[in-house]
């Protein structure tokens, strides 16, 4: 008689099937980690191709290079891959791989759902890149597709734009469902919430962020479409719309998903700055009310990309208000950031090197955000360069960092092997200066009148362009260095120890190194395990 235990059955159902078809039908978590990373890294290296066109374009004043119609699907193209396809999808791969891991799961709480949710992804960019080569060419109205330019004007590719759209936030509400399941239901025994590691806690907050908005954003892209092919007008003052009910829709969204990009970054830093300072992360609980306290603050706050609209005193003052509100539950993070770090005994390893140019270069983006919640100051710099000074430092010394940071802190993990450091500190290095040259002197740009997204400019600001072009070829080839490190570390290298930082602490460093095909079979004991570890 056969053997029909549970177990047994558990084994049939998750056998490691072999060559492409264990990518295509696995339901384990790492593997669909992995592709994730795989994918969103493709996807950073062409939205990054994309910037290159429009840095080229603007490396001398006069048209070079390309049309103007093409530098705008440039514009709007580099924008919806780098926000859906390159950050958002590597912080989806980061919490496959190290959720279960780090709160002592088997696996994901639904791992078909899981597996759905990464596939739809590269259809929904084979529809968006598809859309390039239509007639009339891809999206060309910026990445947040304000009406009428994305209705009334809008090439023909809007209807593959919208769909793309569309398919995109479905994979992130079932990423986002899958997470909340997984950290409510299967935390190992005696793991309360406050035990959680703070990348478990920033992206349970991110996962409620991600399903309360991306309706939103499905409801303003259905307008869109109505709009354009089925004679609705939402958005058109002549049939009884308002264009300006576009942009409270689409921001009412787009707030909240700034913070869907930047919420896990606290967690990867509050991982690595104690493990390389050797302490315990200071104001752990701290931590986690600040995070929440982001996420609430953000839909109170979308307004203040609209303070040129015309809207009334009142409504600007409190936006105003609210936005400056939020600086003070970041400033506590960076506090305890700083704190943590105080009297450590610090080492500078790689990750730590990210992290620290992640708190850094991060308070920056902060601190032109601040300037930029100001209402009377907002007239100025609304729709120059300093807006694109500021969210690229938030969002590319920000996020793209801390997924790097990331990237080197658990690679040993996930791989086996250490990674070349000589290397790795010639990527940090050649970034984060390159990165300071690209963004920097776009503030100045700005604050001298330099309108954002015109592929043609005013003879004086030739200069600073030219040096913003050559930070930014620099920047993108210095991402070439990271794509060598980690082929490198994946096929061999020193092996690499079950914990390989001295000071790292959590559950995913009980397990070896490679982290075996299945973890925690039977539930880890947390006896060791401290309050917020």
């Amino acid at each position: 008689m056969t053997d029909t235990t549970p177990d047994t059955l558990h084994d049939d159902h998750h056998h490691k099937p072999r060559g492409i078809m264990r990518w295509v039908l696995t339901t384990n978590h790492k593997d669909i980690g992995s592709m994730y990373l795989i994918f969103s890294f493709t996807m950073f290296l062409l939205g990054g191709a994309m910037a290159m066109v429009i840095r080229a374009e603007l490396f001398q004043p006069g048209l070079q290079l390309v049309e103007p119609n093409f530098f705008n699907q440039m514009t709007t193209v580099h924008g919806l891959i780098m926000v859906f396809g390159a950050v958002m999808p590597a912080f989806t791969g980061l919490a496959n791989w190290m959720v279960p891991m780090m709160i002592g799961a088997p696996d994901m709480a639904l791992p078909r759902m899981n597996n759905w949710s990464f596939w739809i992804l590269p259809f929904a960019f084979l529809l968006l890149i598809g859309s390039l080569f239509m007639e009339g060419g891809g999206p060309n109205f910026g990445w947040t597709f304000y009406a009428p330019l994305s209705t009334t004007y809008s090439p023909d590719s809007t209807g593959l734009f919208v769909f793309a759209l569309h398919i995109m936030g479905i994979s992130s509400i079932m990423g986002a469902i899958n997470v909340i399941v997984t950290i409510t239901n299967m935390r190992a025994p005696g793991m309360t919430y406050m035990k959680m590691p703070l990348f478990v806690w920033t992206w349970l907050i991110t996962a409620f962020l991600l399903i309360a908005v991306m309706p939103v954003l499905a409801g303003a892209a259905t307008m869109v479409l109505t709009d354009k092919y089925f004679g609705t007008s939402f958005f058109d003052a002549a049939g009884g719309g308002d264009p300006v009910l576009f942009q409270h829709i689409f921001w009412f969204f787009g707030h909240p998903e700034v913070y869907i990009m930047i919420l896990p970054s606290f967690g990867i830093i509050s991982a690595i700055v104690p493990a390389f300072s050797r302490k315990r992360l200071f104001g752990y609980s701290s931590m986690v009310y600040a995070t929440a306290s982001i996420a609430g603050l953000s839909f109170l706050v979308w307004a203040h990309h609209m303070f040129t609209t015309g809207m009334p005193v009142f409504a600007e003052l409190f936006f105003m208000f609210c936005t400056m509100l939020i600086s003070v539950p970041t400033g506590v993070k960076v506090f305890n950031w700083v704190a943590t770090m105080w009297r450590g005994s610090l080492t500078f390893e790689v990750p730590m090197l990210f992290a620290i140019a992640f708190i850094v270069l991060f308070t920056i983006g902060g601190f032109s955000g601040l300037m930029l919640a100001i209402t009377p100051v907002d007239f100025q710099y609304h729709d120059t360069y300093f807006v694109v000074a500021h969210f690229h430092y938030v969002l590319v010394s920000g996020a793209v960092f801390s997924i790097m940071a990331a990237a080197y802190y658990w690679l040993p993990k996930w791989t086996g092997h250490m990674f070349n450091e000589t290397l790795a500190k010639w990527h940090f290095w050649c970034s984060v200066i390159s990165v300071n040259v690209l963004f920097f002197p776009m503030h100045f740009l700005g604050l001298a009148g330099m309108p954002r997204r015109i592929p043609d400019y005013a003879l004086q600001f030739a200069d600073v362009n030219a040096i913003v072009s050559i930070g930014g070829f620099a920047f993108g080839l210095s991402q070439l260095i990271f794509l060598v490190v980690v082929v490198k570390c994946a096929r061999g290298g020193a092996p690499a120890a079950a914990k390989p930082w001295d000071g790292a602490e959590g559950l995913e460093w009980t397990v070896p190194s490679p982290a075996p095909y299945h973890t925690f079979e039977t539930p880890p004991d947390l006896k060791e395990v401290r309050d917020g570890h």
